[in-house]
């Protein structure tokens, strides 16, 4: 309506759709573009030359309304609010790569959007959309989100982040995530001392899944210090120094510097032994080995993990039928939840017996005070 009127101000103002200006819209909008170009224009205000974070609210707010896989959540605004932010955080994570917030004809054209939201379109089970749209996923990112958020201020402190995957992560790197690590859409003013929900979306895509240029690219940022676009002996080594003294203090059988970076250089194959750039981690042979060299540097856990990797799991995980990393360690992790929550029911039940017993022997007098559980 508003293209129409402002070219048609001959014309009275529309206030609802007609079928000639629906005609109209279509002859100069759409016809003359090929499907991704129909699909920004679409998307994008008509006065902009690229598609921002709220436009594509209307179209999240038409899925919760009317995908029967996402009608259980009709009666819960809070959680329609956090999926909607969740899904327009991932699209954003991987369709605008430089992450200036702006997403334009070029990046909708050379990504998956499209074909996205015609499967979400088509697909009942919503969490057969994974890529942006599946609810697991979902609640996978908000859960491990709010158990880390203890002040419930939508905030993440540097305190909390340490908390994460068991305390995996080394204290250098969750200073280097706060100081340098991209964020999705604040760059006026960017609040270096939390991490908003979206900061960590991104954060923890970036965490589970290393085998992807964007998470390569968030990752060698943060370990980059003096920002040069290489990665040298010396930034690597103040890294792994603090691994080093983990091992020691958690009585781990130390490997040297020396061992692991050699073990990583003969996996990666860099152009330049003296030093990594981003795009010696871009080689097709190096996509699943790139993330060891980060997880070596600032992840003790993953990188126990992969000193001591099973061959046939190893095997078994490249024949299964996950996409992607991010893809099985959601599976995994929302059923880790789901198995938890069903603990937690069957403990409330059970307690609610025990309550009923005492109950019956004791006959109370009825004192007047009513008594609720609050929901999750």
């Amino acid at each position: 309506m508003h293209l129409w009127n402002m070219d048609n101000p001959q014309h009275d103002a529309l206030s609802a759709v007609t079928l000639p200006a629906l005609e109209w819209y279509w002859k100069k909008e759409m016809e003359p573009f090929d499907p991704p170009e129909r699909f920004f224009r679409l998307v994008k205000q008509p006065d902009e030359d690229c598609i921002l974070r709220d436009d594509f609210l209307p179209y999240i707010k038409a899925l919760l309304n009317d995908h029967p896989g996402l009608e259980f959540l009709a009666n819960h605004a809070e959680f329609q609010e956090k999926y909607a932010v969740t899904v327009i955080t991932r699209i954003f994570y991987s369709v605008n790569k430089c992450h200036s917030g702006r997403i334009t004809s070029r990046q909708v054209r050379r990504s998956d959007l499209l074909e996205s939201f015609s499967l979400v379109d088509e697909e009942e089970d919503i969490n057969k959309v994974t890529r942006y749209f599946s609810y697991e996923h979902f609640y996978v990112l908000y859960c491990r989100f709010w158990e880390l958020d203890h002040d419930r201020d939508y905030r993440i402190t540097r305190e909390d982040l340490l908390k994460y995957g068991d305390h995996s992560l080394s204290h250098m790197i969750v200073d280097r995530i706060f100081d340098s690590a991209p964020r999705p859409f604040e760059h006026d003013k960017v609040d270096r001392e939390h991490l908003s929900y979206e900061d960590f979306i991104y954060f923890m895509l970036s965490e589970e899944d290393k085998s992807n240029e964007v998470s390569v690219r968030y990752w060698f940022n943060c370990v980059d210090v003096d920002g040069d676009g290489r990665l040298n002996n010396m930034e690597m080594r103040s890294f792994y120094a603090v691994q080093l003294h983990r091992m020691q203090c958690m009585g781990h059988e130390i490997v040297p510097f020396e061992d692991m970076l050699c073990q990583m250089m003969d996996m990666i194959k860099p152009t330049n032994p003296d030093h990594l750039v981003v795009e010696d981690f871009m080689q097709p042979e190096c996509s699943q080995v790139s993330g060891a060299l980060f997880d070596a540097l600032f992840n003790l856990n993953k990188y126990l993990l992969f000193e001591q990797r099973d061959p046939f799991v190893e095997r078994q995980k490249r024949e299964d039928e996950f996409e992607t990393d991010w893809d099985r360690f959601a599976c995994i992790d929302y059923n880790r939840l789901a198995m938890e929550e069903e603990a937690r029911e069957e403990e409330a039940m059970e307690i609610d017996w025990v309550t009923v017993d005492e109950d019956e022997e004791e006959e109370p007098e009825f004192n007047g005070a009513v008594s609720s559980e609050a929901p999750f």
